[in-house]
Order: structure tokens, then C-alpha cells, then sequence
């Protein structure tokens, strides 16, 4: 598989997203070819954490979600983290970033707490999705159905559940993300 002339996007939360969840896919998508660009609340650097506690790496911010739009990239990756994924789904603008990767029917992948920013997005209605057990509640008040599985494959949409399932979730991404535009990928937008 190649993703060559593809452009992925990765958020990054400062102080919380989870180190394996973000460059393990980062580094698979770029593996494939694809052009990656690092998408934080804040310019400069954003370091990770490790088990939600631990301070991870720092990583650089490429752009600011206020800088970029949904139309500039081929598909979307969203690691998770508590800490991370709660201060993402708290941003409007990364909100309406998000929502709109829907509303364009590209592939996004999304895994562990990630899932907490396609609730607040509004796009989990009627959507098969896995994710950390905690979010079970909030996902299924959402109109989503969740599922306890390694790796889910709903229209474009790919979820996880933690870091052992990175290399299923990888994979699935890589593979999603070179077919493309997923037309059905709209329906919950």
C-alpha cells in the first residue's frame, strides 16, 4: 500500500495525548508515504504524556487548528488520551475541524479517548465504533454503537480501544486512508 501524495493530519494536545497513540500512527503513515502535518491548540512544541501521567516527548507543532481547514488534507488521525482527548474535545474550532473531515467524507481514524471529540462533534449517530471502555456510556448516549473490539472499520471511520490495539488500528488506517473518500462517511455529519 502507498500513500504517497497523500496529506494526513494528526492532532496533539499539549500535556496529554498519549505518546504511542500519537506517533505509532504517525510513523505508519508516514511509512506508506504520506505527507503528515501535526495539528495543535497552541504553536511550538506539545509534549505527550505516557499512561496519562507520565510527561512523554515533545513533539512540533506544524500548525494550529485555527490555521488549517479539513479541505487541506487527505484524511485525519485523533489519538487518544484522557488528558488530551478532553482538552481537544473542549476546543470549538478543533471541534468544527473535526466535524468537518465528516462533512467531506475523508477517512479518520481514532483510538483509546479519541472518540470523546467525535461525541462532541456530533458524528457518532448510528456509527459503529470501539474505543477506551469508560467512553462505552457517552458514545452509546450519542447514538453510536459501541463495541469491545480491536479494531472497527465503520465507512471511513476506524476506532480502537488502547495502545495494544496500535498495530490492528495502523494497519486499518494505512489501508483507509488510500482508498479514500467514503461517501457514507458523510451520513453522520
Amino acid at each position: 500500500m502507498t500513500l504517497a501524495g497523500k496529506k494526513i493530519a494528526i492532532l496533539i494536545a499539549p500535556r496529554g495525548t498519549e505518546e504511542p497513540e500519537f506517533n505509532k500512527p504517525k510513523e505508519a503513515v508516514e511509512a506508506a508515504g504520506a505527507t503528515v502535518t501535526v495539528i495543535g491548540l497552541e504553536a511550538g512544541q506539545a509534549q505527550t504524556n505516557n499512561n496519562d501521567l507520565d510527561p512523554g516527548s515533545s513533539y512540533t507543532v506544524d500548525k494550529t487548528v485555527g490555521d488549517v481547514s479539513a479541505s487541506d488534507f487527505d484524511g485525519l488521525v485523533i489519538p487518544g488520551g484522557c488528558v488530551g482527548a478532553d482538552k481537544l474535545r473542549a476546543d470549538a474550532a478543533t471541534v468544527s475541524f473535526v466535524h468537518s473531515f465528516f462533512e467531506q467524507a475523508k477517512p479518520v481514524g481514532v483510538i483509546c479517548h479519541g472518540p470523546w471529540l467525535l461525541v462532541e462533534a456530533g458524528v457518532v449517530k448510528g456509527r459503529t465504533v470501539t474505543s477506551y471502555p469508560t467512553l462505552k456510556t457517552d458514545i452509546t448516549n450519542a447514538g453510536g454503537n459501541w463495541v469491545d473490539k480491536e479494531v472497527v472499520v465503520d465507512k471511513g471511520l476506524v476506532t480502537s480501544r488502547n495502545p495494544d490495539d496500535l498495530p490492528a488500528f495502523c494497519a486499518k488506517i494505512v489501508e483507509e486512508f488510500e482508498e479514500g473518500k467514503h461517501p457514507a462517511q458523510a451520513r453522520s455529519a
